[in-house]
């Protein structure tokens, strides 16, 4: 094996982030370090409060200001960059283009011809299931639909790595348990690279090959958990026995530090109402 082949696609290495706030400085995200395999699935859950999007806008290039780095395949990246595609957990579609022109946006800005523009988009449509509803209206569509164009206008862009922050956080359960066998079936079709921020336990079991446990602020890396379940993998996986145990251990450190969280809050809220 070559050394560039035995790199990780993404490497982030001690990313520590500081914000001035009105009660002072505020460290956010601290010594936080982790790699990402090429075609590998890693979630990052944690807490309210412990940097998840914070680390989801560094990687993405949408924060800088920070200490640490972030390479993508062995080079050092600062800002935006063409090899990372980002989905959002506010509705991103634009409300007056119909599904395959919001699909094929990104190509339109990048210059690609419309016969091509729209063939490339007519196949990420088929992709996420949403054949038959090209020339719909986001406003047609539910919000597990609106959320299936947007990634599938994400993937059109072709990026090498996949982040997503909270993608599913809007929708009720059944439909994120079935947009998360969408997003699998996907990834595994793809071999797409994707970071996942998520603060839903079953989720992150569901969907990944590792999940990352963050403590609460300042957050840090508490415990990686690598999820051995086999693919393919679908939502009847939640069912079994080894899921079960799965979701305990990391419930286990979450529900420690969101308990920190709830008890961090009320002495600050205590320390307001003194203070006045």
């Amino acid at each position: 094996m070559s050394a560039d082949a035995a790199l990780p696609l993404l490497d982030v290495r001690s990313i520590t982030k500081r914000f001035v706030t009105a009660d002072g400085p505020i460290t956010a995200v601290d010594d936080v370090s982790f790699s990402v395999a090429a075609g590998e699935f890693v979630s990052i859950i944690g807490p309210s409060g412990c940097g998840k999007s914070t680390l989801f806008n560094i990687v993405g290039g949408l924060l800088g200001d920070y200490e640490g780095r972030v390479d993508v395949a062995g080079e050092t990246v600062k800002g935006t960059h063409s090899a990372v595609g980002m989905v959002f957990q506010d509705e991103s579609t634009f409300p007056w283009r119909t599904v395959i022109e919001n699909v094929a946006f990104p190509l339109e800005i990048a210059g690609v011809a419309k016969r091509e523009r729209l063939e490339r988009a007519a196949h990420f449509v088929s992709l996420v299931g949403l054949q038959g509803f090209e020339r719909r209206l986001p406003s047609e569509l539910s919000g597990g639909m609106r959320q299936r164009v947007a990634i599938a206008r994400t993937l059109a862009s072709e990026p090498r790595i996949l982040l997503m922050d909270e993608p599913f956080a809007a929708l009720d359960e059944q439909t994120r348990l079935l947009l998360g066998d969408t997003v699998l079936r996907i990834q595994q079709e793809l071999k797409q690279t994707t970071l996942l921020i998520t603060h839903n336990l079953t989720e992150a079991v569901q969907l990944s090959d590792r999940v990352l446990v963050m403590t609460y602020r300042p957050g840090r890396l508490k415990r990686t958990v690598a999820i051995d379940l086999p693919h393919p993998r679908d939502s009847e996986v939640i069912s079994s026995d080894v899921f079960g145990r799965y979701v305990a251990v990391i419930w286990h450190d979450l529900r420690e530090e969101a308990s920190r969280g709830i008890v961090d809050a009320e002495a600050r809220v205590r320390a307001g109402g003194a203070a006045r």
